[in-house]
């Protein structure tokens, strides 16, 4: 049986209510990647284009500060990766938590929440952020508030023994 982590980058709380109900469906140890500086209500404003997460999104090279480095990645098989649709791809802060870590032999499988858009080029445009030889698993949109029981019979699906 692997050991599995779900890591997560949530600005509002959605995608962090559906990563805890994941890691208790997949039986998995929880992980939150927080800001150095945490997101406003104004930094999300994406009509601003003088916001802080329009500025992020608009350098797809800027790499926002984590406040720690200290998930234990080395200890896991699978990592799930989880986070919000910002311009269509994942907030630029997951790309920084991506670099921090060697996920060589590792599965890693996306999913997401979005207000609008599906996952368009996400893992494309992620990939490029892990060292190592990672195998990716298709990743998944979960909008709404899919239940314990639905999340276990996608990780089911996943295949990930």
């Amino acid at each position: 049986m692997s050991k599995k982590l779900v890591a997560y980058f949530s600005a509002s709380g959605v995608t962090a209510a559906l990563a805890k109900t994941l890691a208790e469906a997949a039986g998995a140890d929880l992980y939150e990647i927080k800001p150095e500086v945490s997101y406003t209500k104004a930094d999300l404003n994406w009509n601003d284009k003088q916001s802080r997460s329009s500025i992020e999104m608009n350098g797809q090279s800027f790499r926002p500060a984590i406040a720690d480095t200290d998930a234990n990645i080395a200890a896991y098989d699978v990592v799930f990766v989880g986070f919000p649709i910002w311009w269509y791809v994942a907030p630029t802060i997951f790309n920084t938590f991506l670099e921090s870590y060697d996920f060589s032999g590792k599965t890693i499988v996306t999913f997401a929440t979005s207000g609008g858009s599906g996952l368009g080029k996400t893992i494309e445009k992620l990939q490029p952020s892990v060292s190592g030889t990672a195998v990716w698993k298709e990743g998944k949109l979960l909008n709404g508030r899919p239940s314990k029981d639905a999340l276990a019979a996608w990780v089911e699906s996943l295949n990930l023994h």
